[in-house]
C-alpha cells in the first residue's frame, strides 16, 4: 500500500458518522482498542499505531503496521430534580431519563512505518471525547421540546518519532481536531445570554484547531520502561451557532492534557503497567467557569458548565497466555470533574463517570495479522447537587448520574 493510499484510507474514516461518548470527563477511557482492554493505560506501552498518537515516542517500539476498529459505545444518564418550588403549586420534581440516544459507534484507524533504524512515522485517526444528552420529557425549566447536547471531537493526528539511542525514544505529534455540536431544547437560557438568538436549536455547528504532542520512552532496566506525554490545549474555532451558549462568544477549545506511565515486565507472560494522567477541563472557560446569572453566557469570562481539573489513575496487566493469544484487564479511577454545586447546567452533560473495569484479547492470526476484542464497563456514578438550581429557576437540587458501557473490535497487520 503507497503512502498516498495510507492517507486516502484514514481520511476516508474520517467521514465516518461521528458518535460522543463520556468516559474521564468527556474524554474517552482508551483510544484504541488494545487500551481499552487494560483501562487505558498506555504511556509506557506500544499498543497500535492509533494509541501511539497518545505518546509518539512509542512509534520506534511498534515496527511497521496498519490497524482498524470499531467501538460500541453505550452510556445511560438521568437527572433526579428535587425541592424545587417554581410558585403556584409548581415544581419541576422527578426522574428525567437522557438516553432518547443510546447506541454509539468509534471508529478508528492508523498506520505506523519505520523508515529507518532511528525514525518511525505514523499517521492515526480516532475519537478523542464528547457528550451526549436527549431528554424526551425534559425538565420544563429549559426550554420546550426535546432537550440535550451532542458534543462530538474527532482527531487526527500525524507523529513522528527518533530513537536517541538503544534506550531512549523521543516522538512529536501534530493534531488536526474537527468538533461538532448542538444544543435542543433549552431556550429558556437565552434570558440569561448576551446572544439570545445563539443559544438553542440552530442545529449542528463545527470548528477545527490545531495541537501538537511530545512523548517520550525509556527503558530504565530490561524489565522496566517508563513514558510521558504531553497534548497541548488545542485553540478551536468559535462555534457560531452558539455563541451566546458558550464563554467567548461560543469558544470549546480542547483542554491540555499530560501524564506518566511504567510498564514492568515481571516474567516473559505478565506484565504490570500503569498511567496517571492530568486533564485540565478549568482553563477552558466554557467548560471550567461556574454557572453565574451575573456573568451572561456567551460573554468574554461568560458562565460554564464548572468542572474541575482531573487527576485519572489506571493499572493494567498484559499476560501472555500462548504465542498467538494475550489476555489484558485493567481498571482506572478519575476524581469528579463536576463539583455538587454544578449539577443544575450539568443535566445536560452529566460527565460524572469516575472508575472504569476492562479485560481484553488479542488473538494472532497468523504472523501478520491479529484481531483483538474488548470490554469496559463503567460503573455507575452519582453526583447529589448541594444548592444547585438557583433561586429564580425554583431552587432545590439536581442529581446527576451515569453508567456505561464500551466493547471494541480491532484488526492489526504487520509487515
Amino acid at each position: 500500500m503507497t503512502p498516498k493510499t495510507r492517507t486516502a484510507l484514514t481520511l476516508a474514516l474520517a467521514a465516518f458518522p461521528l458518535a460522543a461518548q463520556a468516559t474521564n470527563g468527556y474524554f474517552m477511557h482508551g483510544s484504541s482498542v488494545k487500551a481499552q482492554g487494560m483501562a487505558g493505560v498506555s504511556f509506557a506501552l506500544a499498543h497500535d499505531s492509533i494509541k501511539a498518537a497518545s505518546n509518539p515516542a512509542s512509534l520506534i517500539a511498534l515496527g511497521s503496521q496498519y490497524d482498524l476498529g470499531l467501538t460500541y459505545f453505550k452510556p445511560e444518564r438521568s437527572a433526579d430534580i428535587s425541592g424545587n418550588d417554581l410558585g403556584n403549586g409548581y415544581s419541576l420534581d422527578g426522574h428525567y431519563n437522557g438516553n432518547g440516544e443510546r447506541d454509539f459507534w468509534l471508529p478508528e484507524g492508523g498506520f505506523s512505518h519505520m523508515y529507518s533504524d532511528r525514525i518511525a512515522y505514523g499517521l492515526a485517526f480516532y475519537a478523542n471525547g464528547g457528550m451526549n444528552t436527549s431528554y424526551d420529557v425534559a425538565p420544563m425549566v429549559f426550554g420546550s421540546g426535546e432537550a440535550g447536547v451532542d458534543l462530538s471531537q474527532a482527531f487526527l493526528t500525524g507523529s513522528v518519532a527518533y530513537k536517541l539511542n538503544e534506550t531512549n525514544s523521543l516522538g512529536l505529534g501534530v493534531t488536526y481536531v474537527y468538533q461538532r455540536f448542538e444544543a435542543k431544547g433549552i431556550q429558556n437560557f437565552a434570558g440569561m445570554s448576551s446572544d439570545s438568538g445563539a443559544v438553542s436549536n440552530n442545529g449542528h455547528d463545527s470548528s477545527n484547531g490545531w495541537g501538537l504532542k511530545l512523548g517520550w520512552q525509556g527503558q530504565v532496566t530490561d524489565a522496566l520502561t517508563l513514558g510521558a506525554s504531553w497534548s497541548s490545549r488545542v485553540h478551536m474555532d468559535e462555534f457560531n451557532r452558539y455563541s451566546g451558549l458558550f464563554a467567548e462568544q461560543g469558544g470549546f477549545d480542547v483542554p491540555e492534557s499530560y501524564g506518566l506511565g511504567f510498564a514492568w515486565q515481571i516474567n516473559p507472560q505478565w506484565t504490570l503497567a500503569g498511567d496517571w494522567e492530568r486533564i485540565e477541563y478549568s482553563e477552558v472557560r466554557s467548560v471550567g467557569n461556574s454557572l453565574s446569572l451575573n456573568a451572561p453566557l456567551g460573554a468574554d469570562n461568560g458562565a460554564g458548565f464548572g468542572w474541575d481539573d482531573i487527576d485519572v489513575y489506571k493499572l493494567g496487566v498484559i499476560y501472555a497466555a500462548s504465542p498467538r493469544l494475550t489476555l489484558r484487564a485493567g481498571v482506572s479511577h478519575a476524581e469528579q470533574p463536576i463539583p455538587a454545586s454544578q449539577t443544575f447546567l450539568n443535566i445536560l452533560a452529566p460527565g460524572v463517570i469516575q472508575d472504569h473495569v476492562s479485560i481484553g484479547a488479542s488473538w494472532d492470526i497468523s504472523s501478520e495479522q491479529s484481531v483483538t476484542v474488548s470490554y469496559t464497563h463503567a460503573l455507575e456514578e452519582t453526583v447529589k447537587g448541594k444548592h444547585s438550581i438557583p433561586a429564580n429557576f425554583g431552587g432545590g437540587d439536581a442529581d446527576l448520574t451515569m453508567s456505561q458501557d464500551i466493547v471494541g473490535l480491532a484488526w492489526q497487520y504487520r509487515y
